[in-house]
């Protein structure tokens, strides 16, 4: 099946780091309950672990997505007639956007261990919102997915 070049889809998982992190956690909370025993101890490796775990897995489960003509960034809907043409940011402008650039009123989706992203600017005169920044892996492809919805949004034709 091929996708329409509107279609973009993107997990923005946690590094392997964490993974390892998340079981050294484990490790820690085992040996903290060694004094108490085996079966003490096997419940706190198995705990520790499994929360650490769980925490990495909700934190890196955030989708950046662009389908039937929105964009839908971990809980935002926005449709695409209501955002201008997006601008890739490479490593040091998403850093830049992402601190002393930044607007408390902006909808940020960002992840620290994805160093590009892009910014788009919300045209809707009634949405309080300045833009949205989203960190992607694939920010040629998200904003290529973004205008490419945008021309399917428009008919086709572009102002």
């Amino acid at each position: 099946m091929q996708l329409s070049p509107a279609h973009h889809d993107e997990r923005l998982t946690a590094p392997r780091s964490w993974w390892v992190i998340a079981v050294l956690i484990g490790l820690a909370c085992a040996l903290m309950l060694v004094p108490l025993g085996t079966l003490p101890l096997l419940a706190g490796l198995v705990g520790g672990t499994a929360l650490a775990g769980l925490a990495v897995s909700s934190y890196g489960s955030a989708r950046v997505r662009v389908v039937n003509g929105a964009l839908a960034a971990g809980e935002a809907r926005i449709p695409v007639a209501a955002l201008g043409d997006p601008e890739v940011l490479g490593a040091e402008e998403a850093r830049a956007w992402r601190t002393h650039k930044a607007d408390t009123r902006a909808f940020m989706l960002m992840r620290g261990y994805v160093p590009t992203a892009v910014r788009v600017e919300v045209t809707d005169p009634a949405d309080p919102t300045p833009y949205v920044y989203l960190s992607t892996r694939e920010p040629q492809a998200l904003a290529s997915a973004i205008r490419a919805a945008q021309a399917g949004a428009s008919g086709g034709a572009q102002a």
